[in-house]
């Protein structure tokens, strides 16, 4: 059996919109309430299940998505149209820049809980 990553749990102090602020800069929807997780999936099948927390506050996570071109465009578009603070470089290094790793662009910000979210458009 090939592994694959499924699912990962995100802390949020309101679910609802901190899926639907990811959601609405990635141009993907929210799907239905599973239980007590409100589901982001993304193109190659991992959900980010968003899980309302109250103590302790959510200690901050980074999540990086790999997007083409296209894609890279629009959720820019949607970062800039939301004026949200970007930068860079992971911790702020860089603000009000994107990257140029790898021979592509890449862009950090964060959402309303602090979480680190990156969008870039080349690995390694």
């Amino acid at each position: 059996m090939t592994i694959q990553l499924n699912h990962t749990i995100v802390r949020a102090r309101d679910s609802h919109a901190s899926a639907a602020f990811l959601a609405g800069v990635l141009g993907v929807p929210v799907g239905a309430d599973v239980g007590h997780f409100v589901p982001v999936t993304v193109a190659n099948g991992v959900t980010l299940d968003y899980m309302t927390v109250t103590e302790p506050q959510p200690q901050p996570q980074h999540y990086a998505f790999l997007v083409d071109d296209a894609d890279f465009d629009a959720a820019f578009a949607r970062i800039e149209q939301l004026g949200l603070d970007y930068y860079a470089e992971p911790g702020g290094d860089g603000h009000g820049q994107i990257n140029h790793r790898w021979g592509g662009r890449g862009v950090y910000f964060d959402d309303p809980d602090g979480h680190a979210m990156e969008i870039l458009t080349r690995v390694p």
